[in-house]
């Protein structure tokens, strides 16, 4: 499957802090990918990259064929942006929005129309297209957002921390019209910094400190962590660590005010009786639980996702 978007060695500098520490990945033709990632781990300044927000310092990056530093505005025309900030006039109707958004694309007259009326169908907005945008939910706003970005039928969809200020509920709604946007051939890709938001991709890659820290599917990346994952709350995390790899032998990771421990080959319930029955008086609680992506992030990091 031929690449959407390749990224290739890419640096970036703010004075001097290095946000980005020479990424290099491809995200495939038609698949919902999450770029994840802790506050200052160097996402949103690759979605400004992407975007063509910020020009670009080092490396390269090509958005379908073409090579975004040498040409700016043919990537531009292959995007549609969605902000972490609402870009809707909230004065206007939401199919006024759509129509003032055609518009400056370059549609007109019957085509134009048919858009708007897509767009709106699309995303379950027709019944509400006389609404002002003001009157609308957050989730509701932000479907409105998605059916104008999609207008111009854009190969690219990106998203900045698409569901900042959503309910669980219209988080949901949002990525599954990810997926139907998917459907119809857009390659999208979203930056969060929710773990189970990254869960919905299709693939994710994690950046920490600017630089990429793991690349897969997410069953593959909390797979390849191990078996199960033992968390022991204590007060003196990084003398239990050193306690338990002195001991018995077993990774121990210091996070906070608790030890993290993964049973790779024995199970949970027996790595779980052993450390209690030999740490219980350092141990205040023991909880057993499945690999996730902040396990990921541990065993990739060395550090807590913050």
């Amino acid at each position: 499957m031929p690449a959407a978007i390749t990224i290739h060695d890419v640096r970036h500098r703010y004075a001097e802090r290095e946000a980005l520490r020479g990424v290099s990945f491809e995200v495939q033709e038609g698949e919902v990918f999450a770029l994840l990632g802790p506050n200052g781990s160097g996402k949103t300044t690759l979605f400004r990259l992407l975007s063509t927000l910020m020009p670009l310092e080092s490396g390269a990056i090509w958005v379908g064929g073409r090579e975004l530093k040498k040409d700016p505005a043919a990537v531009r025309a292959l995007l549609g942006v969605v902000f972490q900030s609402p870009s809707l006039d909230k004065k206007l109707r939401v199919d006024e929005n759509l129509y003032c958004h055609g518009r400056l694309y370059g549609l007109r007259g019957a085509t134009l129309r048919q858009r708007v009326d897509e767009g709106l169908e699309r995303f379950g907005l027709t019944d509400r297209r006389r609404d002002f945008v003001e009157q609308l939910s957050g989730g509701l706003q932000r479907r409105v957002e998605l059916a104008k970005c999609l207008m111009p039928r854009p190969q690219v969809l990106l998203l900045d921390e698409p569901s900042t200020g959503l309910d669980p509920s219209a988080r949901a709604e949002l990525w599954r019209s990810l997926a139907a946007a998917r459907a119809e051939g857009v390659t999208v890709v979203a930056t969060t910094h929710l773990l189970e938001e990254a869960e919905r991709a299709d693939r994710l890659a994690i950046l920490h400190e600017g630089r990429l820290a793991a690349l897969d599917t997410p069953a593959a990346l909390q797979s390849a962590v191990g078996g199960d994952t033992i968390t022991l709350r204590t007060d003196r995390p990084a003398a239990l660590a050193e306690a338990i790899g002195a001991e018995l032998g077993l990774a121990a990771t210091p996070l906070d005010a608790a030890v993290r421990v993964e049973s790779n080959g024995s199970t949970g319930a027996d790595l779980a009786a052993r450390l209690y029955s030999r740490f219980r008086d350092q141990i205040d609680e023991l909880s057993i639980g499945r690999p996730t992506l902040e396990d990921v992030f541990v065993a990739r990091t060395g550090e807590r996702f913050d």
